[in-house]
């Protein structure tokens, strides 16, 4: 059995090996210093790749929640957070503020989950109401950049009342030097 699974190991190795071997990045230029995003179509609302150089600086942001909108609504209530576009607002401008604090905007993010939870009484995840919330903010003429998405619906979010939560990836080439 052991010299099966050695025999079996060895060849794997010997077949993967060429697919693992690195090589040495390309030089830059001018095509390969910028991110570069495709889209299905031009009016697109998420990009099917992004493809970030080698020397960028990658910025992770941890899930975000939505704020409390109605202070007055019992605490850790739908009621208190607002129904899904009012919480997606919400939660896509505190990704905003904490973009700003790295001196960054929303057209550098590149890549984005969305979870959703279905409103309670509801069996399905309010899509429509998170793309009113998100159109404001990417593939709009002030800001045309649109990152690579996933949005799911999931069972439970991290406290009662929140039905988004989402976490981006934004990139930021080095700054070219003066000449």
């Amino acid at each position: 059995m052991f010299k099966i699974a050695f025999a079996a190991t060895a060849v794997l190795a010997a077949v993967a090996a060429p697919a693992f071997a690195q090589t040495a990045p390309a030089p830059a230029t001018a095509s390969t210093s910028t991110i570069e995003r495709t889209y299905p179509s031009p009016t697109a609302f998420i990009a099917s790749t992004v493809t970030v150089p080698a020397g960028a600086e990658l910025i992770f942001l941890s899930g975000q929640l939505p704020d409390v909108a109605d202070t007055t609504a019992p605490a850790g209530t739908v009621a208190a957070y607002g129904d899904t576009e009012t919480q997606a607002a919400s939660t896509f401008a505190k990704i905003e503020r904490l973009l700003a604090t790295r001196g960054l905007t929303m057209g550098d993010v590149v890549s984005m989950t969305v979870y959703l939870m279905a409103a309670p009484g509801s069996e399905r995840m309010d899509f429509a109401g998170m793309m009113k919330a998100y159109g404001k903010y990417f593939g709009t003429p002030e800001q045309p950049n649109r990152p690579s998405r996933s949005t799911v619906q999931v069972a439970g979010l991290a406290g009662p009342g929140f039905l988004i939560e989402v976490e981006v990836t934004a990139a930021r080439t080095p700054a070219a030097p003066a000449h």
